[in-house]
């Protein structure tokens, strides 16, 4: 029996395990990382009980929307970890960078006809859940999907939430009978795993690993036929330095958080949002990271599940409000995403904002720009300009600005679809945690999913509306427009 929780596992492909194969094969698609994962959890414990050696298998494709340098770059970094961390371990490791459209095709199927099973990770990311359809087909092998997106499983609501308020009152009542059954920090210590010695000559003929292919050396990227325009960020993926940035979150910026975090100036937000979607960090880490500098158990949560958005956890202000924003805000994204499948369209938005939007959609705009005028920070805004270089340059905009930035594009179109078309494009395009679940929830919230009505007004009609004037009256910016100004 499986020490996994029962709700995060999904056997997609139900036949029973080939005990005369070679290996567990463990397919690595959203949950980058070598700890805090509940799939890697359970391709361990299969390979244990099969007493056979585990292989992971991570690849990289050329095909995806919005392939670039930045978000290749950030996924190559965690590779290369994996690769020196596993180089000396009993596990076997292949990561495979593409370098052509389909030259992938046949690596999965050719690996799991040696296997006893295949794990891969459950997530509504991106295009994960087509990857997990995709191994359901495999011929005459167990495929079972797990998921650790989060700290509450993603199918243990059993619906969507359209607001904060409601799904936080959920959370507290359901979330702590799941604390206690976490992933394991560092699942591969103390473990003893049959060494991974099979011979994949024919494997690395046809698709060779990232190393051998030259995809650890400087700039790896050039010859693929990926948007080059979208450079590599400053910013560098994978665990390490993933927590790196929490450690440095946690001395500095939690401290401040409940005050600070909406000033630019001041850099008291976390940040770590893009390792989070890459997979290269973990809820669970984070929490537990947060809790263990408070000295927290779970006897100072609260009885009272009222939806309260502080004093339930029975942490400091400033960690109430971060955990706010790490376990209701990302989870409620994640579990809309999950439950909707059409959550990134235009359709899947309250009948009430989308009743209002059409209204105004005709009301005069006195300012109007193309996509690629947004794109280049070419409005008349200087505000709206400084937060799209941010994002150009740097891969994130800050958070409070991240609202305005969607707000004004959303006025300064001539139709609230295209404000969403424009969005998602510019969104992820260029954001290091572009096309994720929570990327997508702050998208929405500018169209007044997870909202609720407001005075009608033009364009917005009862849509929340946002203006830079009364953002610059609001929030510490000085520093941040002579870095990110004219």
């Amino acid at each position: 029996m499986s020490h996994i929780p029962a709700l995060r596992l999904r056997v997609v492909a139900d036949v029973p395990f080939r005990r005369e194969s070679s290996f567990v094969l463990y397919w690595m698609t959203a949950t980058r990382r070598l700890s805090w994962n509940y799939a890697l959890d359970r391709a361990i414990e299969i390979a244990v009980e099969t007493r056979t050696p585990l292989l992971i298998l991570e690849a990289l494709s050329v095909s995806y929307p919005w392939a670039s340098d930045r978000h290749h770059q950030a996924i190559l970094d965690g590779m290369e970890e994996h690769s020196s961390a596993l180089a000396r371990s009993a596990v076997g490791y292949h990561a495979y960078v593409e370098p052509s459209p389909r030259a992938g095709r046949g690596l999965l199927e050719s690996l799991a006809a040696r296997a006893v099973a295949v794990v891969t990770d459950d997530s509504p990311v991106f295009f994960t859940p087509d990857l997990v359809e995709a191994a359901s087909r495999l011929a005459d092998v167990r495929v079972e999907a797990v998921d650790s997106c989060g700290l509450l499983p993603l199918r243990a609501p059993g619906r969507s939430y359209g607001a904060a308020y409601h799904f936080r009152r959920h959370l507290q009542k359901e979330l702590p009978d799941h604390l206690d059954g976490r992933p394991s920090p560092a699942p591969l210590d103390g473990v003893s795993l049959v060494p991974f010695s099979e011979s994949l000559q024919e494997i690395q003929d046809r698709w060779p690993d990232a190393a051998s292919a030259g995809f650890f050396e400087p700039d790896p990227v050039r010859a693929l036929p990926i948007d080059h325009s979208i450079k590599p960020a400053a910013w560098r993926g994978g665990t390490r330095w993933g927590r790196m940035a929490l450690a440095s979150f946690l001395e500095d910026g939690l401290p401040r958080y409940d005050q600070d975090r909406n000033h630019p100036d001041l850099s008291a937000s976390s940040g770590l949002s893009p390792w989070l979607h890459y997979g290269h960090l973990s809820a669970h880490e984070v929490l537990d990271a947060v809790t263990s500098l408070e000295g927290w158990s779970p006897l100072r949560l609260s009885s009272i599940a009222d939806g309260r958005r502080a004093g339930w956890w029975g942490l400091s202000e400033s960690a109430e409000a971060f955990l706010d924003q790490l376990v209701t805000w990302r989870e409620l994204g994640f579990g809309f995403a999950a439950w909707e499948p059409d959550y990134r369209r235009y359709e899947s938005l309250p009948d009430w904002a989308r009743g209002t939007l059409e209204k105004h959609a005709s009301d005069p705009r006195e300012h109007t720009y193309s996509l690629e005028e947004f794109a280049d920070a070419e409005t008349h805004d200087e505000l709206w300009n400084a937060a799209q270089r941010q994002l150009v340059n740097d891969g994130v905009i800050h958070n409070y600005l991240r609202m305005l930035w969607g707000k004004k594009i959303l006025e300064w179109t001539s139709h609230p679809r295209e404000a969403l078309d424009i969005m998602i494009e510019l969104n992820n395009r260029y954001a290091l945690d572009g096309r994720d679940p929570n990327s997508y929830s702050g998208i929405f919230w500018v169209m007044g999913r997870f909202d609720r009505g407001w005075p009608e007004r033009a364009i917005f009609g009862k849509v929340r509306s946002m203006t830079s004037a009364s953002t610059r009256r609001k929030v510490k910016l000085t520093h941040y427009l002579e870095r990110w100004g004219e």
